[in-house]
C-alpha cells in the first residue's frame, strides 16, 4: 500500500477511537515508523510504503486507539524548541510549562534548584538557555531521575546539572544552598479531579506527578514551608499551577513571607504561573 491511503485508514481508525486529533497523531506516528523528518512525510505518502514499516505503523495506531500518549510510543516530546526523551515514568512535558521557562528567563540567575524535575525539562531548558547557569533537580523517583539523566547526557550538561534522589529540599546539596531560583511544576490534580482527566493522562501518566491524593495544594504548602530557608535574598520562586489555583495558590504565597507575588497567564489566558520574591 502506499503512504497516503494507509494514512487515511489510520487516521480514520484514530477518530473512530475518539482520538482528538487523529490527523495529527497519525502523521506524527507515520514519520515515525518511516524514520522520515515529521516535515518530509508530504513528500513520501505518494510512495510505497515496505510492509515491515506498514506492520510497525499499523502497531503504532492500535497502541494509539488504546489511548497511549504519542510520546510513550515514540519516546520523546518537543519541549522550549528542544526534543526530550519521555517514558511512563515522567510526566509529559506540555506547552503550557512553558510559560514558566519564559517568566523564570525574564530575570537573571546563577543557580536553579527543580523541585520534583521528572524529566529535567524545567531544569535542562533553564541551563540550556543561560551559558554557565548551575542547577539541582529532585525527585523522589528514582526510575524518573533516570529518564533526566539520560536527557541531560544528551544536552551535554552533566557538568552543569545535579540530579537528586529525595523529597523537596532533603536533596538539595549543600553546595548549591541557597539558589537565586527555585522552580517546581508539582503534583495538583485534586483527588477528585482525576476522574475527569483524559485517559492518556490518567492511565498512563504516573499518578504521584499528577496529584497530591488531597485537594491539590499540599504540594504548594511542602514547598512554601522552607522556601524561604533555600532562597538567597532577592531569590525567586516560581511555580506551574491548575487553571482555578490563582488565588489559593497566590494566597499561600503571601502567608508564607513572599513578596511582589503574581499570578500570571498562559497564552490560552488561563492561570499558569505564581511567582513570588524572598524578600
Amino acid at each position: 500500500m502506499r503512504g497516503a491511503p494507509l494514512l487515511a485508514k489510520a487516521t480514520a481508525r484514530l477518530s473512530a477511537a475518539g482520538i482528538p486529533d487523529p490527523g495529527r497523531d497519525a502523521r506524527k506516528l507515520m514519520a515515525f515508523a518511516l524514520d522520515v523528518a515529521p516535515h518530509r512525510l508530504t513528500l513520501v505518502l505518494p510512495e510505497e510504503v515496505a510492509p515491515g514499516h506498514a506492520a510497525a505503523f499499523e502497531r503504532l495506531i492500535d497502541a494509539r486507539a488504546e489511548r497511549r500518549p504519542v510520546s510513550h510510543l515514540t519516546g520523546s516530546r518537543q519541549f522550549y524548541g528542544r526534543e526530550f526523551i519521555v517514558t511512563p515514568a515522567v510526566l509529559d512535558p506540555r506547552p503550557e510549562t512553558e510559560t514558566l521557562i519564559e517568566v523564570a528567563l525574564s530575570e537573571p540567575f546563577g543557580s536553579v534548584l527543580d523541585l520534583g524535575t521528572g524529566s529535567g525539562c524545567i531544569l535542562l531548558t533553564l541551563l540550556g538557555e543561560r551559558e554557565g547557569v548551575v542547577g539541582v533537580g529532585t525527585d523522589v523517583s528514582a526510575d524518573a531521575l533516570e529518564v533526566a539523566g539520560r536527557n541531560r547526557a544528551s544536552m551535554g550538561l552533566e557538568d552543569r546539572a545535579i540530579l537528586s534522589l529525595g523529597s523537596w529540599y532533603e536533596a538539595l546539596p549543600d553546595a548549591l544552598d541557597p539558589v537565586d531560583l527555585i522552580v517546581s511544576n508539582p503534583p495538583y490534580i485534586a483527588l477528585g479531579e482525576m476522574a475527569f482527566l483524559a485517559p492518556e493522562v490518567r492511565a498512563h501518566e504516573p499518578r504521584v506527578a499528577l496529584t497530591d491524593e488531597g485537594d491539590g495544594l499540599s504540594s504548594y504548602r511542602a514547598i512554601l514551608s522552607s522556601a524561604a530557608r533555600h532562597l538567597a535574598p532577592g531569590g525567586r520562586l516560581i511555580v506551574e499551577i491548575g487553571a482555578r489555583q490563582g488565588g489559593a495558590v497566590h494566597g499561600l504565597f503571601e502567608a508564607a513571607g513572599l513578596s511582589g507575588v503574581r499570578v500570571i497567564g498562559d497564552l490560552d489566558g488561563r492561570d499558569r504561573v505564581v511567582i513570588g520574591t524572598r524578600r
